[in-house]
């Protein structure tokens, strides 16, 4: 599932194509995603230059003169920069033709992925509005995790990842920042010291920036794939229940967190 770095990396992958190109056509192959399609996004769209490519959480956000379009690439979402002659497969459900004869095209098997128009600013977008700070920014820090969990009866992880505390963060950044800070998932938000709330911040940001910089040196978003994925990670227990710990080589545990899996290490976690 794209979660933050995914969504930054491509974002960053996609940029350089996109930013000042105009839009010569807009094909909606599939209008029904997690949200229907907005009607008249060609007549919208077309002729339009894009202004620029931002993020705000797991939201990519490409401005143009008239308004923003919204992109969310739900749990399956992929973007791509193909050629106009490349004909779209059955999981392809938006194309944004380019003048320079590039599109970018949104494939999504499970169609959990949504687009949205905005004329307004699109940070006070219903769906922008309420996000929490960046996690990679200055203002999530260590007072600000520390004001926001105080009395909080909910566990750490689904704290992190609720993301009116803070952006972007899903159930694989969150086990593994946990991880580095050698914090169970279950762990009380309001039980955390000031001390604790700085080794998680710090574990947050040092998570994200390692999987950003991975996926930024080894994704090519003009690169032709039967099946696509993001890019390769050595997880340290996401995803490896019984698999033994890359520090302590004892078995990585699974557990429950409402109806989340969350994974962790008895030994480094503590």
């Amino acid at each position: 599932m794209p979660e933050l770095p995914e969504v930054e990396v491509t974002r960053l992958g996609i940029t350089r194509a996109l930013t000042g190109a105009r839009i010569s056509a807009v094909s909606v192959h599939s209008s029904k995603l997690r949200a229907m399609v907005p009607a008249g996004l060609p007549q919208l769209l077309c002729g339009r230059t894009i202004a620029s490519v931002q993020r705000r959480g797991k939201y990519l956000i490409l401005e143009c003169p008239n308004g923003s379009l919204l992109l969310h690439l739900g749990m399956t979402g992929h973007l791509r920069l193909v050629s106009a002659a490349t004909a779209p497969g059955p999981h392809d459900h938006f194309d944004l033709v380019l003048d320079s004869g590039l599109v970018l095209r949104l494939n999504d098997y499970r169609r959990f992925g949504s687009i949205h128009w905005t004329s307004e600013n699109p940070m006070q977008h219903q769906l922008l509005r309420k996000i929490g700070p960046e996690p990679l920014t200055a203002a999530f820090n260590t007072e600000y995790l520390y004001r926001l969990s105080r009395n909080r009866k909910v566990a750490i992880q689904r704290f992190i990842m609720d993301s009116a505390v803070v952006a972007g963060i899903g159930n694989i950044y969150a086990a593994e920042s946990l991880f580095r800070c050698r914090m169970l998932p279950d762990t009380l938000a309001g039980s955390l010291t000031e001390a604790q709330c700085k080794a998680l911040v710090d574990a947050v940001k040092e998570t994200l920036t390692v999987s950003i910089a991975t996926g930024s040196s080894s994704m090519d978003f003009t690169r032709a794939e039967e099946k696509l994925a993001y890019f390769p990670q050595e997880l340290y227990v996401y995803g490896r229940e019984r698999k033994p710990c890359r520090k302590c080589m004892a078995p990585i545990q699974r557990g429950r967190l409402g109806n989340r899996s969350t994974f962790f290490c008895t030994h480094c976690q503590s």
